[in-house]
C-alpha cells in the first residue's frame, strides 16, 4: 500500500474518539483474534499499563523521559494525538515514521480476515499497530496509555510489569458509570492477578473499589497520601520570567530529594508522586533505575497541551481540559503559578469542546478568571459544541465578554490582535482544539514546550 492507502485503510474504521459510542461497542475478542493473527506481540514486552479519568498521559510521558534517561529503549503508546497520527507511536521520543506505519498497516491488513477486518476499529488497529512497532524496535520497556475505560479497552489484553491508575473522576459517564465507585470498577479492570498496582486516587469510595479488586487479584497495592506523598513548589511564570515547578516525594521511610518538574501545576506533581513509586516498584523488581534518570527524565519531560507555553509577549499556554476535574487543575494552575506581569495585564481565553463533556461545568470554573471570552469550535471533530451552544452555557455575567468566532483559527487570530504583549492567552476544552491551533500559535522556529526548562545530563 501506498502511505495514502494504509491511512483509508485505517481510517476506514469506526472511530470512536470522533463518535461517542455506546455500551456494548467495546469488547476484547476483536483484539486477541487480531493479534493472534499478528503472532501475539504483545506478549513479548515488557508493559506498564496505565489508565485513569486524567493525568495517565502526562504519567506515560514521565515515566519513559525517566526509563529513557537510564539508557533504555522506551515504547510510549498514548491517546489522542494532537496534530499528526505517528505521535500515538513512539520510541525514545520519535513518533513511528510513515514507511514503518505504512509496512505495519500493510501487514495487518494481509494478515487479518476480511470478515474480521469489518469489524475491527480504529483504536483495535492503532494498538496492534503500536504492539508491533515496539516489538521490531526492541523495546526495553513499552509504557501503554489505556484510551477508554480499562477492563474493555483494546490494550487490555497485556500482562504487564505493573498497572497504574492515576486518578478517577466523572468522564465519559454514559460508558463508565454515574458514580465514582463504578467508574472505578471500569479502570480497575486492568489490575492483573499477581501483578503490583500503583494508585494515584483519593476519592474514598473509589480507593475502597481498588482496594477491593487488589485483594481478590493478589496485586499488591501502594497508593498515595497512604503509601507516598508529595510536596509540590509551584513555578511563577509571567511573560517576562520563569521559576520551574519542583516536587518532593516520600515513599514509606524514604524521602527524595525536590525534583525539577518539566509540567506545571498542583496535578503535574502528583502524576509525579505516582510516577515515582511506580519507579520504585520496578526497582523492587530489580530494575536498575538511578537518581540522576529521575532527576533528568523529570526535568526534561515534554507533554504538549498539558499547560505548555508556545510563545511569550504575548503569553500563550495551550491547555487540553476536557472535563471539569481537569477544567480545575488549570485554574489551579492559573492561579498558583501565572502572575500577571503588569496591573493591566489581561487574561484572554479560547474554549472550545465536545457536547458530551459538562461544559457548563467547565465555563463556571474557567470565566472568572478571564477579561476576554473566544467561543469557537473545532474542525477535528463532530462532536464538538458550535459556539452559539456554548454561548448558552456561559455564566451570565460573563457574556458580555464573550465573542463568538466560526472557526479556531478566526478565534486566534482575533484574540491574538487584541492581545497586548503583557497579557496572557489560554486556549483549552479538547485535545481536538488544541491539535488544530497548536501548528498555528508560537514561534515557527522554536520546539514546542521546551523554553526555560532545565536541561539534564541525557540531553
Amino acid at each position: 500500500m501506498t502511505y495514502a492507502e494504509a491511512m483509508q485503510f485505517w481510517f476506514a474504521r469506526v472511530n470512536y474518539e470522533q463518535k461517542s459510542p455506546q455500551f456494548g461497542d467495546f469488547r476484547l475478542d476483536r483484539m486477541r483474534h487480531l493479534l493472534e493473527r499478528l503472532g501475539n506481540p504483545h506478549q513479548r514486552l515488557r508493559i506498564i499499563h496505565i489508565a485513569g479519568s486524567k493525568g495517565k498521559g502526562s504519567t506515560s510521558a514521565m515515566l519513559a523521559s525517566i526509563l529513557e534517561h537510564e539508557g533504555y529503549r522506551v515504547g510510549l503508546f498514548t491517546s489522542p494525538h494532537l496534530v499528526t497520527v505517528e505521535e500515538r507511536i513512539q520510541v525514545d521520543r520519535q513518533s513511528i515514521a510513515e514507511d514503518e506505519l505504512r509496512n505495519l498497516l500493510g501487514e495487518i491488513r494481509a494478515r487479518t480476515p476480511t470478515a474480521l477486518e469489518r469489524e475491527l476499529t480504529f483504536f483495535e488497529i492503532g494498538t496492534a499497530l503500536g504492539f508491533l512497532h515496539f516489538l521490531r524496535r526492541r523495546v526495553d520497556f513499552a509504557v501503554v496509555e489505556v484510551g477508554l475505560g480499562g477492563r474493555f479497552d483494546s490494550t487490555n489484553v497485556c500482562d504487564p510489569l505493573l498497572s497504574i491508575i492515576t486518578s478517577i473522576s466523572f468522564d465519559h459517564t454514559q460508558m463508565l458509570g454515574n458514580t465514582l465507585a463504578k467508574i472505578a470498577v471500569e479502570k480497575a479492570g486492568i489490575i492483573k492477578p499477581g501483578r503490583p498496582t500503583i494508585s494515584g486516587v483519593r476519592d474514598a469510595e473509589a480507593r475502597q473499589v481498588i482496594v477491593d479488586i487488589c485483594r481478590t487479584r493478589g496485586a499488591t497495592l501502594r497508593q498515595i497520601d497512604a503509601d507516598f506523598r508529595y510536596v509540590h513548589e509551584p513555578a511563577l511564570i509571567d511573560s517576562a520570567s520563569e521559576r520551574w515547578p519542583r516536587v518532593a516525594v516520600t515513599i514509606a521511610q524514604r524521602a527524595w530529594p525536590a525534583f525539577t518538574l518539566g509540567l506545571i501545576g498542583e496535578h503535574q506533581a502528583r502524576n509525579a508522586s505516582v510516577a515515582l513509586a511506580a519507579v520504585e516498584q520496578l526497582i523492587d523488581l530489580g530494575i536498575p533505575i538511578g537518581q540522576r534518570a529521575i532527576a533528568d527524565g523529570l526535568a526534561n519531560v515534554r507533554w504538549p497541551a498539558r499547560l505548555e507555553i508556545v510563545a511569550r509577549r504575548p503569553l500563550v499556554l495551550l491547555d487540553c481540559a476536557h472535563n471539569v476535574a481537569s477544567a480545575q487543575a488549570l485554574v489551579e494552575a492559573l492561579t498558583d503559578s501565572f502572575a500577571r506581569s503588569t496591573p493591566k495585564a489581561r487574561r484572554m481565553l479560547i474554549f472550545g469542546g465536545n457536547r458530551d463533556k459538562d461544559l457548563a461545568g467547565m465555563l463556571e470554573l474557567l470565566a472568572p478568571l478571564f477579561e476576554r471570552i473566544f467561543l469557537t469550535n473545532s474542525q477535528g471533530t463532530t462532536r464538538c459544541a458550535s459556539p452559539e451552544q456554548l454561548a448558552t452555557m456561559l455564566p451570565a455575567d460573563a457574556r458580555p465578554r464573550s465573542i463568538l468566532c466560526a472557526t479556531a483559527p478566526d478565534a486566534w487570530r482575533r484574540a491574538h490582535a487584541e492581545a497586548s504583549s503583557d497579557d496572557l492567552i489560554c486556549i483549552t476544552g479538547s485535545v481536538f482544539l488544541a491539535g488544530e491551533l497548536r501548528p498555528l500559535v508560537g514561534p515557527a522556529n522554536e520546539p514546542r514546550g521546551t523554553r526555560g526548562i532545565p536541561r539534564g545530563s541525557g540531553q
